[in-house]
């Protein structure tokens, strides 16, 4: 009995050490592998800051040669895109990326047959070609590297060869004519818009010098050509419904030109500058759109474009002279202000306007009753909010952050479901307007550039 009975303790406590064993061999397992998995929190910190700083340094698109080496941009300046906003850009890369045709070029088609929503149906032009190009720039790729790098170095060719081609005696660098874009700002857009571009281009680190020199040689017969075509008064020939909008592109494509070093004509720049700034009255509101197309949109953010750098030079130099105690504190800007602080007589005159013309102007140009009308607008008035959105950038005013909410918020809800935007009237073509919407929803991503270019 004591022999039985001692067995099957015996066989009791074998089993329990059998049930034991695997959970202390699991526990040393779960032991070896937190001591070679786990780190301390400052070590996570660390990583967490090395892969943050990466990042963060990682450039995004072509990295812009500011003359302010150094000068770090105000934080509260600097806008983050949303995400919304992310997500509609990159619906609109897809269907931009798709509609280039293989020649590298993209078109918005003929004035004659605007109903044309297919953009394989159309020929390529390259003021469409030119805007895409500098959607793309703009929204992060490059020559180099970027999602859409391949079709970014298509365009750029396709315009180098379209420049090289053209009739050294035209005004122009195409021999399309009819486009629905030619029709609508003018004749000599082409021209103008590639010249853009083109600026645009050089800002990139461009490794191959046999490529840079073909593209600075063609910026110069560009620039050559929009100086050419110049009229007396300033505007630029060949005006089409909404020339005025053709005259202040040229503008800002001289401006762009002359930040690469191009010897650009500084007497017919200010006359380009002093006809745009004399379409607005800042004394009465007064807006003339005889070449507007009679809208006052069209005309307000010409003006505003072209009196913004003038206006941020008069708004810095004031402050200076308030913080050295030239000037009262609460005093205005003023003619008699401005000859006060050191201006002279002809300059003072000349600052005071562009500044009260920007500052009436861009209150003007964002105003429910001017830009009403969203998603029943054609191609010129996406590219009218373009110009504000810049200008406000490019005369450092806190201002654009309220512009932007309130212009990509409408952009927004008309996208079409394929992810381009249409106009309704005028310039329909779906590249064109879809090109200008990405130029504006990712105008944040230009600030540095835009805020050097308003310093020069």
């Amino acid at each position: 009995m004591n022999s039985s009975h001692e067995n099957q303790k015996k066989q009791t406590q074998l089993s329990k050490t059998k049930q034991i064993i695997p959970l202390i061999t699991a526990c040393l397992v779960i032991i070896v592998i937190f001591a070679f998995t786990y780190q301390s929190p400052s070590k996570v910190a660390s990583r967490n800051e090395k892969t943050v700083k990466h990042e963060t340094v990682q450039p995004k698109g072509c990295v812009f040669k500011t003359v302010f080496e150094g000068e770090l941009l105000d934080s509260n300046f600097v806008y983050k895109t949303p995400k919304k906003v992310i997500s509609s850009v990159e619906n609109a890369l897809q269907f931009i990326a798709k509609a280039q045709h293989e020649n590298g070029g993209w078109g918005a088609g003929s004035h004659s047959n605007q109903g044309e929503m297919n953009p394989h149906a159309v020929q390529p032009d390259p003021a469409t070609t030119s805007m895409v190009a500098m959607a793309l720039l703009r929204s992060g790729s490059t020559l180099e590297k970027g999602e859409y790098s391949a079709q970014l170095n298509n365009a750029l060719l396709y315009l180098l060869k379209e420049v090289e081609k053209a009739d050294a005696k035209s005004s122009t660098i195409t021999s399309l004519t009819g486009t629905q874009i030619q029709i609508k700002l003018g004749a000599n857009i082409d021209v103008v818009l590639a010249s853009q571009f083109l600026s645009n281009i050089l800002d990139c680190d461009i490794k191959d010098e046999k490529l840079k020199t073909r593209i600075k040689d063609c910026l110069n017969t560009c620039v050559a050509k929009i100086q050419k075509a110049q009229n007396s008064n300033g505007s630029l020939q060949g005006s089409g419904w909404a020339g005025v909008l053709q005259s202040s592109f040229a503008n800002n494509a001289l401006e762009a030109a002359q930040a690469q070093g191009v010897a650009v004509d500084t007497v017919i720049l200010n006359k380009s500058r002093d006809f745009q700034k004399g379409n607005f009255n800042e004394k009465t509101g007064a807006v003339n759109t005889d070449l507007g197309a009679g809208v006052v949109l069209y005309s307000v953010s010409s003006s505003t474009r072209a009196s913004a750098k003038e206006a941020r030079k008069v708004d810095e130099e004031f402050a200076k002279a308030k913080r050295e105690g030239k000037i009262k504190n609460d005093a205005k800007v003023t003619t008699e202000n401005l000859e006060q602080i050191g201006y002279g007589k002809a300059e003072a005159q000349k600052y005071s306007t562009s500044y009260n013309v920007y500052n009436s102007a861009k209150d003007v140009a964002q105003q429910d009753n001017v830009t009403s009308g969203f998603g029943n607008n054609g191609g010129e008035e996406f590219m009218s909010f373009l110009q504000t959105g810049e200008s406000l950038i490019i005369g450092k005013d806190m201002d654009w952050k309220k512009w932007y909410d309130k212009v990509s918020g409408t952009l927004l809800g008309i996208q079409n479901n394929d992810g381009s935007w249409n106009g309704h009237h005028c310039i329909t073509s779906p590249v064109f307007c879809t090109a200008t919407s990405v130029l504006i929803l990712t105008v944040n991503n230009d600030i540095d550039k835009l805020v050097a270019m308003g310093g020069k």
